[in-house]
Formats: C-alpha cells, sequence, structure tokens
C-alpha cells in the first residue's frame, strides 16, 4: 500500500485504485472543462485497465501502447490523442507524487492533419455563407458570428467566451481579444477590419446592449434569452447555416470555417508565421500543414506529369 500526501488529507491508495484517480482529479489544475475532459478520459482507460485485470498501479508502457492501439481501431486520431493526453497527464502526476513511474512518458499520439477530419469551404461559398439571412437580430447575429469565424478563424468556444467589452482598440486598429482552449484568460487577440466590423456593429446596435461584461452573441432561446451561447448552439448556427446555402456534409462542421480562414490567409499571401499568430496555433508546424495542403492543391506535379503524356511543356514554378 502506498499513501500519496495532498493538501488536504492523506489518501491511502487501495489495490482498486479509486482513491488515486479522485486524488489526481482533486489537484489537476486546469480549467473546469479541462478537468470534465479528462475525467471522462480516465473513466475509459479505467475501464479498459479492469477488462485487462490491471489497475493503474500495475500498469506498464506496454500497456499503455496497447491501450493506444485499442483506441486506434475505434476512434479518430483527435480522439485517441485527446485521450492519452489525460493518461500521460495522470501519469505524469502519480511520479511526481513519487507514487508510481511515469509509463506513459514518450508515448506518441497519433499524427493528425489540419485537414484530415473537415474541410475548407471555397472563397465563394465562404462568401455567400456569412451574408445575412434578413434584417431580424438572429440573422444579424448570426452574420456577424460567422464572420468572425471564417475570416478570423475563431473557435467555437472563442465564440462563446467573447464579452462586447473585448473589442478594444490596440494601436490604432479595432481587436477582439480572445479566450482560446486551455487558457485562463484573454490574452491573445484578432485584428479587426471593416470587412469583421461592418456586420459586428449592425448586430450590436441591433441588439442595444451596452454593458462591456455581456456576451458578444446572446442567446436568443426562450430559457436563455441574453445569455451567452454554448459551443453546441453555435456549431448548431454554423452548420444549418452551410445547410442553407446548399453545402452539407460530414467533413463541413464549424470548424471547417477555421479551416477556411487559415487557408484564405495563407492563399491571400500572408506568412506561416502571420497565419500562426492570427490562427493562435502555438506549434507552427500546425500551420505548416495548411500551408503543405495549398502548395499540393496547386498541383503542379500532376500538371507536369500530364504535360509530359500530352506532349506538352511542363508548367514552371512561380
Amino acid at each position: 500500500m502506498r499513501e500519496i500526501v495532498t493538501t488536504d488529507n492523506t489518501i491511502t491508495v487501495t489495490e482498486a485504485g479509486a482513491a488515486v484517480w479522485e486524488a489526481y482529479a482533486a489537484e489537476l489544475d486546469a480549467s473546469e472543462k479541462t478537468k470534465a475532459t479528462y475525467t471522462r478520459a480516465l473513466r475509459q482507460f479505467a475501464a479498459w485497465l479492469e477488462d485487462a485485470g490491471l489497475t493503474p498501479l500495475q500498469a506498464k508502457r506496454e500497456t499503455v501502447l496497447a491501450y493506444r492501439a485499442d483506441l486506434a481501431a475505434a476512434k479518430s486520431a483527435s480522439t485517441v490523442n485527446l485521450y492519452l493526453a489525460a493518461v500521460r497527464s495522470f501519469y505524469r502526476w502519480l511520479e511526481s507524487r513519487r507514487v508510481y513511474p511515469n509509463v506513459a512518458a514518450g508515448v506518441r499520439g497519433l499524427k493528425t492533419s489540419a485537414k484530415q477530419g473537415k474541410d475548407a469551404l471555397t472563397r465563394d461559398q465562404a462568401a455567400e455563407l456569412v451574408k445575412p439571412r434578413g434584417d431580424d437580430l438572429a440573422s444579424l447575429r448570426d452574420a456577424a458570428m460567422l464572420t468572425l469565424m471564417c475570416r478570423r478563424g475563431l473557435r467555437t468556444i472563442e465564440i462563446s467566451r467573447a464579452n462586447i467589452g473585448d473589442v478594444r482598440q490596440v494601436g490604432g486598429k479595432a481587436v477582439l481579444y480572445v479566450q482560446g482552449k486551455g487558457y485562463a484568460d484573454k490574452g491573445e487577440f484578432v485584428v479587426l477590419e471593416a470587412s469583421c466590423l461592418k456586420p459586428l456593429y449592425a448586430y450590436l446596435e441591433a441588439r442595444g446592449e451596452k454593458d462591456p461584461a455581456a456576451p458578444l452573441f446572446a442567446s436568443l432561446s426562450h430559457r436563455n434569452a441574453g445569455g451567452r451561447m454554448t459551443t453546441r448552439s453555435i456549431s448548431r448556427v454554423a452548420k444549418q447555416s452551410m445547410k442553407e446555402i446548399g453545402i452539407a456534409g460530414a467533413r463541413l462542421t464549424a470548424h471547417s470555417l477555421r479551416h477556411t480562414a487559415v487557408t484564405a490567409a495563407l492563399a491571400g499571401g500572408a506568412t506561416v508565421q502571420e497565419a500562426q499568430a492570427m490562427a493562435r496555433h502555438s506549434n507552427i508546424n500546425t500551420t505548416m500543414i495548411y500551408a503543405h495542403n495549398l502548395t499540393r492543391t496547386e498541383a503542379r506535379a500532376e500538371r507536369a506529369a500530364d504535360a509530359w503524356f500530352d506532349g506538352f511543356e511542363a508548367p514552371r514554378a512561380a
């Protein structure tokens, strides 16, 4: 038997391992949403361990690798990586408490691509999507919201967290401060040009709300009128709006609008570093995936091959 001394009390780790999960959850330094996500992920791991006849303090590196393989057979790469992140965090914590070695250290996630699960919209599709469907408040709100998602790559969580007071001036430019996933404050911003400000101001003027602490995009439902929109409702608006202009499919979601913004920035001449800053990617390699995909769709190799077969001069690189 081992003991974990927490800030509150001493927790005995039983053979069943139940107490160790509770101790980890109590000490996890993360947002409430992250805590909930990790808790769900670790429940899955706990159930898998139980089926394998193991407790968390009996697992080896091979155990974690086997778990990853089982996950990969049933779930997407992004989901597998999220579950593994929770497992790595858990064993990193155990090691920091000198309870059990970090058997998940060095276990990599699955390779993903920024374009793997979702598609970007074309320029014409994006232009049509952000047009107001009418002059009512809901139409004005959705147009302003979709514009920020399409043109500035805002995530649904960033839309949900935004307040009216987050629209400010920096260096003579209008900006919107955002609180991204995994962050406790609003330390980053996107610059708002007229293309974004016009629909946003039209919506705010029609709404008439002036309180800086009020949500930038408010719910219009009877149960939550004036309250903060949820990420689920934002995703629903995006999906429904795409259906209304005749584009639909499993690969077209609210996150497709973020892909559209980053792709548009690079296609429009922004450097990878500039696109990274706008998208708030913590790792430039994520932005590089977009640049690679954009270069590939120019199909220079394919056109060169066709030119050779057809007897024409191959197109030259720009």
